[in-house]
């Protein structure tokens, strides 16, 4: 906003009944591709952190091998210690298939040992202390690699809240005027956090659980090479169920974050509007609305958890037909010799910690399909239309006077219910120009247009000469002051509510602005003084006050150009009579434009425009409207005979 501007650019706008944007989603590979090309500005962590984790699931993964060798010289030593001693171990396999004991003879034949010597504790120590180093290096690498990743994750989402945070600003009213504000900050604040939460914890496991599944396919090809084949036909198996779920259960996942953002969006509608809620009776209703969108939010939760969470019960019994079948089948390799039992043991290992990998990713299925349909909503968010850049080289008028004028200027919110068509006036430096007419006659567009909240369709507006459009909307709100019906206070003391638009402002100035509309007089009465902390919908001031605050503000700014939208409509009877007299002093040597509905107050205007249909049917001063007999002379004693009747 400019430096007398107190409001959000929202409250400008035209009150729309809060349309969600369509919730039809992207498709989950699009999307999940785009999530993480947010961590290209980190690649480089990122080859590091891959490279801490091959390494670390390298040295995993050689641990049951290891173990495996370590039961064999157990193996060994206990069946060489059983032999007699002297013999060799041709000898004593040919013993055994001259008794009858071939099935024996063909195992022993597998196993490496020699009559009459025990288990070596040696070799076994030293292979077990391997073991022992091999795990605490991947544990150190695997704690290195989760503490890097977690700032890599940590810098994404902080520069996704930037890129959100500066959407937002560049964003066109028009996108607020259909977007439920309840459902923008589920967006903002639910969806962001549900993202972040994603990224930390499947990425380091997504990353260790496709290296483990590598690097197990690996190891099981060296024990083994024909029991190898049997963990490779899960894998397309896997996948298949895998992915049939999920297509299933990311539809109920984009559903379940819609009606987060809609039920948050009623919530923040009804806590904004308690007071509302219980003057008119209507908490039955409103509780009744909250039931139905709570019960569809809870179906649309249950329903995604419940069809994703199918998926690693799902993968655990593709797991155990797995370990049952190398379990026989290494069985029957070991009674006929063709594999020693510790590689066995091995290969049963791998073959269920290949299944862990694979029941983990699907375990995260459901966290990754929550977290990309955050995604796709962000990303919603970040796509839409922005408003139209400033010019790359703006204009700006050489001598500021506040001389304003509409040319032609035609405009509708909606394409098909035109609003404002062939407007065209003028306001001369320092002159006070009224605005009245009914309610939807445009007076408050008028004001929007000469701001840029919105662009004109058709025609332009001057300021001092200068086209609009050619300036860019920070110098041309500069030089303009805004007061609104609405007021709005940020959480802060009084001081910094009225140096918002002046924040140079020295003490003497805000004191002198806060003296000049009737503030002072009660900040002086309250116990913090302008060191009272209000917070920001200013519950702890009265209406009256908090409207006399952002006069105060506007008044402090010196705009160029005033712009009053019933900024007297919350002060009583004798407050406006004092805040007139401010404005009057105010409006000293500025255009002022005065939006009124208590025509009363404008009766020193020099120039009064009566709006109807977006079209401007009467102007002239208070006299000479009335003289006239016209559109104004009628609202006029509307107004005051309604008075009449109601007094009578």
């Amino acid at each position: 906003m400019g430096r007398g501007g107190v409001a959000r650019a929202g409250e400008m706008g035209r009150t729309a009944g809060g349309v969600a944007p369509s919730g039809k989603a992207m498709n989950f590979g699009p999307s999940a591709k785009r999530l993480i090309g947010r961590l290209s500005p980190e690649r480089a962590l990122v080859v590091l952190v891959a490279v801490f984790t091959i390494v670390s699931v390298g040295l995993s993964v050689l641990g049951p091998r290891l173990l495996g060798n370590a039961t064999n010289i157990i193996v060994a030593g206990a069946f060489g210690k059983a032999l007699q001693t002297g013999l060799t171990k041709a000898q004593v396999i040919a013993g055994l298939r001259s008794s009858g004991q071939g099935q024996l003879a063909d195992m022993l034949g597998g196993i490496d040992f020699l009559p009459g010597r025990g288990i070596d504790f040696t070799a076994l120590s030293r292979l077990l202390a391997v073991v022992l180093l091999l795990y605490f290096g991947s544990a150190v690498l695997s704690w290195l690699q989760a503490y890097l990743l977690n700032g890599i994750v940590q810098r994404t989402v902080y520069r996704l809240r930037e890129d959100v945070e500066r959407k937002i600003h560049a964003l066109p009213l028009t996108y607020f005027d259909r977007m439920e504000r309840g459902d923008l900050l589920s967006r903002v604040t639910n969806d962001i956090d549900n993202i972040a939460q994603t990224l930390q914890q499947t990425m380091a496991q997504v990353l260790t659980s496709l290296f483990q599944v590598i690097g197990i396919i690996v190891m099981m090809f060296i024990v083994s090479w024909q029991l190898a084949f049997i963990p490779l036909v899960t894998i397309p198996l896997s996948i298949f169920v895998a992915s049939y779920i999920a297509r299933r259960s990311q539809r109920q996942f984009v559903d379940q974050w819609r009606r987060t953002g809609t039920l948050n969006a009623q919530v923040e509608e009804t806590f904004t509007g308690h007071a509302l809620v219980k003057v008119f009776g209507r908490h039955r209703e409103v509780e009744e609305r909250f039931t139905v969108e709570n019960e569809a939010l809870f179906r649309a939760s249950f329903n995604a958890q419940f069809v994703s969470g199918v998926i690693m019960p799902a993968m655990m019994f593709i797991g155990n037909i797995l370990y049952v079948v190398v379990a026989v089948a290494g069985g029957l390799r070991v009674s006929s010799g063709m594999m020693q039992l510790g590689d066995v043991q091995a290969f049963v290992q791998y073959s269920r910690q290949f299944t862990q990998p694979v029941t983990q990713l699907g375990s995260m299925a459901n966290l990754l399909q929550s977290g990309v349909a955050s995604a796709e909503r962000v990303f919603e968010l970040l796509d839409a239309d922005e408003q139209t850049p400033d010019p790359a080289a703006p204009e700006r008028p050489a001598q500021p006077r506040g001389r304003i004028q509409f040319e032609h200027v035609g405009f509708s919110y909606d394409a098909d219910n035109p609003l404002i068509a062939d407007l065209s006036l003028i306001a001369e430096p320092g002159q006070t120009v009224a605005i009245v007419g009914p309610t939807g006659a445009g007076k408050t567009t008028l004001v929007n247009l000469l701001m840029r909240f919105y662009d004109p369709q058709s025609g332009r507006i001057l300021v001092d000469g200068v086209d609009t459009q050619t300036m860019s909307r920070g110098e041309l709100r500069q030089l303009m002051g805004m007061v609104l019906q609405d007021t709005w206070l940020f959480s802060g003391t009084i001081r910094q509510n009225i140096a918002y638009g002046r924040p140079d402002a020295t003490e003497d100035e805000i004191v002198e602005a806060a003296k000049a509309t009737y503030v002072d007089r009660f900040v002086r009465a309250l116990p913090g003084g302008y060191d009272t902390v209000i917070d920001d919908e200013g519950s702890n001031v009265s209406a009256g006050q908090k409207q006399l605050l952002t006069i105060a503000r506007a008044f402090l700014a010196h705009p160029m150009v005033l712009i009053l939208d019933e900024a007297t409509s919350s002060v009583d009877t004798r407050t406006e009579l004092l805040v007139q007299q401010a404005m009057s002093v105010l409006r000293q040597g500025r255009t002022s434009f005065v939006i009124a509905h208590r025509l009363s107050t404008i009766r020193d205007a020099d120039l009064i425009l009566v709006m109807e249909h977006g079209s401007i049917v009467e102007q002239g001063t208070h006299t000479g409207l009335l003289a006239a007999g016209g559109p104004y002379a009628r609202l006029y004693n509307a107004q005051f005979a309604g008075a009449v009747v109601d007094e009578a």
